[in-house]
């Protein structure tokens, strides 16, 4: 049975693979879109890789840049993560 934790976790990662994929779809560098969000490629690196959890707020910021909805970066492909 996977925990309450487990699955949140596994979902934030989805989404934080959506964002890439989305991003890499645009061919967008990280830098572009950390420059757009004025954070560090670092930072950025480390919302793709799921390492840090962002604000619904930021969640709309990145949703814009790539031109697609919250809901695309959130559904997307999310049966892969399942």
């Amino acid at each position: 049975m996977i925990s309450m934790t487990d699955g949140l976790s596994s979902k934030i990662k989805s989404v934080a693979i959506n964002i890439r994929k989305q991003r890499e779809a645009k061919n967008y560098t990280q830098e572009y879109l950390a420059a757009k969000l004025k954070i560090s490629q670092n930072a950025y690196s480390k919302i793709e890789l799921g390492y840090t959890k962002i604000t619904v707020e930021r969640l709309f910021q990145i949703a814009d840049i790539l031109g697609t909805s919250i809901t695309g970066l959130i559904e997307a492909g999310k049966s892969e993560a399942a």
